[in-house]
């Protein structure tokens, strides 16, 4: 597959945009982390929902209840994950969306019950599919961000400034972005082997050298220039990116799945040149999950 420069181009200029509205959001403070995420939750829901209406028509008979109180559900799971560094008024938003997610999880299969007359436990398992794919691993992200800010020095015209930096959530992020890039740029100059008929332009060589780079520039990084081996020893940062870089091609390829089902080649058009809510952070919803469990159960107590 020959590197088409027009494509890479529009998608290099979108994903520099992006990369400035991403960065602004995970570095500013705590709270444009949580507006950032909170919109991309949003986002994800309304495209997933697009492309579960497309692959089984009867969820478009879900109620208009059941289709935005499930939105508001996931939303109230990642406010639980927040901890407690969120509070409006003295009420720890932590607090918030344990009891607001108890109302929906008794309100929303009575609204079924009572006012949808042909209720289909089809629609309820996409919904809850929706819930683990985005809410859940959202709510990681969350949790992520809450265990991992750290202080962190940078020296610059002679005077050194310090800003908090949510680690791990920054250590996926960059990994994925690299892999991403990394990978297509690879596949276009020497990719040959076919990797699956889900995404058929996607290749062994371009997965596998994607993968390699991005362990290997983020890791490097991590460990070398910002000495995130004075937390935790270096292997534990290259396993994270590797964990990331790996599980993100499954979810990248879980989406790819989605969208043959549904038969459309985007799942959005809100980025030029690549896709919608979900073709932009379909990597980040599976990887995170597995870092999470990673970070939790075994590196924790570095």
């Amino acid at each position: 597959m020959a590197l088409n420069l027009q494509t890479f181009r529009t998608r290099a200029l979108t994903a520099l945009v992006f990369a400035g509205v991403m960065l602004g959001g995970l570095l500013w403070n705590s709270w444009s982390f949580f507006l950032l995420f909170s919109v991309i939750h949003f986002g994800c829901w309304f495209e997933y929902q697009k492309l579960v209406e497309k692959i089984d028509g009867g969820y478009r008979d879900i109620t208009p209840f059941h289709r935005y109180g499930v939105m508001l559900a996931g939303w109230c799971l990642m406010l639980w994950f927040s901890g407690g560094a969120y509070s409006i008024g003295g009420f720890l938003l932590h607090e918030v969306g344990w009891w607001l997610g108890l109302v929906f999880a008794f309100i929303l299969p009575m609204t079924e019950i009572l006012f949808n007359s042909n209720i289909r436990p089809k629609n309820i398992g996409h919904s809850f599919f929706g819930l683990i794919y985005i809410s859940l691993s959202l709510g990681l992200m969350m949790d992520l961000q809450a265990v991992s800010g750290i202080l962190t020095s940078f020296e610059g015209l002679g005077e050194i400034s310090w800003i908090i930096i949510p680690v791990f959530p920054v250590l996926i992020i960059f990994t994925i972005w690299i892999n991403d890039t990394m990978a297509y740029v690879m596949g276009s100059l020497i990719g040959r082997t076919p990797l699956t008929k889900i995404s058929p332009k996607k290749t062994w060589e371009g997965t596998l050298g994607g993968i390699i780079l991005a362990v290997g520039m983020i890791g490097s990084l991590a460990v070398f220039v910002f000495g995130l081996d004075r937390l935790a020893p270096a292997w534990h940062w290259y396993t994270i990116c590797a964990i990331a870089a790996i599980t993100g091609t499954f979810g990248d390829l879980l989406e790819s799945k989605l969208k043959r089902l549904a038969g459309v080649k985007d799942s959005g058009s809100i980025m030029p040149g690549h896709g919608g809510f979900l073709d932009r952070f379909d990597s980040l919803l599976v990887a995170t999950t597995f870092v999470w469990l990673y970070v939790r159960l075994i590196m924790i107590g570095y």
